[in-house]
């Protein structure tokens, strides 16, 4: 077998497995195996081959970890429901509560252990999907 096809079917498994984890650092190595099979088909040597696919590699995962972080948003995900009042439907023994908020049921918690069971109380975090709850309304 030639070391092109190597090269390209090395290149189609990293693309394929690309396909399963979906963050483009796959891709861009499986396109990097890709040029390093278009040299092995233009006649290059080994050593060059593996160089021009490594140094290709290298570039292009440092471009894309660039691309991905300017895509991120610039603070956290800010949760849309801090600060938003709750109605406490039923408290649990171990101290968590059930909560009416946005025509549902939620699971929440206290923020702290000293905070009073109250009837209306504001969330103050997001833990997964249980929600954080305070007596106090949070800082703007």
């Amino acid at each position: 077998m030639s070391a092109y096809w190597v090269w390209w079917i090395a290149a189609a498994v990293l693309v394929g497995a690309e396909l399963v984890t979906g963050t483009f650092y796959l891709l861009v190595v499986g396109i990097a195996a890709a040029l390093g099979g278009m040299a092995a088909w233009l006649g290059a040597g080994v050593p060059i081959q593996f160089l021009l696919a490594g140094g290709c590699a290298f570039v292009l995962t440092f471009v894309a970890h660039q691309w991905r972080l300017r895509q991120a948003p610039a603070s956290p995900e800010v949760a849309l429901d801090v600060g938003q009042m709750v109605q406490v439907q039923t408290w649990n023994a171990d101290g968590t509560a059930r909560v009416e908020h946005r025509g549902t049921q939620w699971d929440a918690e206290l923020a702290s252990p000293d905070t009073p069971r109250g009837a209306t109380l504001y969330i103050v975090a997001t833990r997964g999907s249980v929600l954080v709850l305070s007596d106090r309304r949070p800082a703007a």
